[in-house]
């Protein structure tokens, strides 16, 4: 009688335990205040400390298992990032493998450079902080998108030096302007929020765009909360630049063409009137509010990145540098 079948089952319940270890790890990281990437990193570094496998070939399939395991939890608004910054981790932690013939001194090198890797994620927001504050002008007037930290980033280090004006919006489906918005208020910024659909409105008041990103495109465009390709598209025309606050971790190597070539295609299954309590929607009316969209590089003028201050064409050289 053949125990292929317990094995396999056998298997596949060691496979589901490890998952959820790693699971319930990445999500105290992030209780405890960590970003996503940070916490990506900190709990694949983990992996390796622990991993019992006894060769290279195994960490890495248990390795690649984990970053599965992550990216089934990711949020809507946090797969591009995380699929980017696991797949960055894996390149540039496991491609030293090659250079040693002995077990536990390649494991011990793979713990350094998954440690290094994690503490260039945590330092990315405070160098991002650093560049882009110098294009903020003192008296000048910024429209935002979204709820960015890397943007709250760049907006608290300039307030220590300069004021400005900064229009929020609300950032529907989850009004998540109005949290960003208190957070500018409490560093001292100037902060006025406005309807999302008021952005064609006010932008002639304003001087730039500053928004972040939840992924970069190869060809150096950006997925984002959606809503940005429009504010995108009307700052454009009224000839205002368009800048982006975003980590390099967050570069992938995607090339949408179209909206739904996202890799992230969900979309909130509900109708969302967080601040209309009093609306009622028939039951005959059906939603489609998806979550991101894409914002081609024409639309963009500089990425601010803690590699430095890059035009949207020079991501694909960066792309390459990081994944040699």
């Amino acid at each position: 009688m053949s125990n292929e079948p317990f094995q396999n089952g056998y298997e596949q319940n060691v496979s589901s335990v490890f998952q959820k270890s790693v699971i319930e790890l990445f999500e105290r990281h992030l209780k405890a205040g960590s970003a996503y990437a940070p916490a990506a990193a900190s709990v694949l570094t983990e992996v390796i400390k622990s991993s019992e496998e006894e060769t290279i070939m195994g960490l890495e399939v248990q390795l690649k298992q984990a970053a599965d395991a992550i990216l089934k939890t990711a949020p809507m608004t946090a797969f591009v990032s995380l699929k980017a910054s696991t797949e960055l981790f894996l390149r540039f932690v496991i491609r030293t493998s090659l250079e040693f013939s002995d077990f536990e001194e390649c494991k011990r090198r793979l713990i350094e450079r998954g440690e290094y890797f994690k503490g260039r994620t945590e330092a990315s927001r405070d160098k991002i902080a650093q560049v882009g504050e110098r294009f903020i002008q003192d008296g000048s007037v910024i429209l935002t998108h979204g709820n960015s930290r890397v943007v709250a980033a760049v907006f608290e280090r300039a307030a220590k030096t300069k004021r400005f004006r900064v229009y929020v919006t609300e950032s529907r489906p989850d009004g998540s302007g109005y949290s960003f918005a208190e957070r500018l208020l409490s560093a001292g910024v100037s902060v006025t929020i406005i309807l999302d659909s008021s952005v064609g409105f006010i932008m002639d008041q304003v001087d730039s765009v500053l928004v972040g990103a939840e992924g970069v495109a190869e060809n150096g465009g950006i997925v984002n909360r959606i809503g940005s390709l429009q504010v995108a598209l009307v700052a454009s025309s009224y000839n205002k630049p368009v800048f982006v606050a975003v980590e390099s971790y967050k570069f992938s190597r995607i090339y949408p063409l179209r909206q739904r070539d996202l890799p992230c295609s969900d979309k909130y299954k509900e109708p969302w009137h967080p601040l209309l309590p009093e609306v009622t929607v028939s039951k005959g009316i059906q939603f489609e509010n998806p979550a991101s969209d894409f914002t081609p590089p024409s639309l963009i003028s500089l990425l601010f990145t803690d590699l430095g201050v890059l035009t949207p064409a020079a991501v694909s050289d960066e792309l390459i540098r990081l994944y040699q």
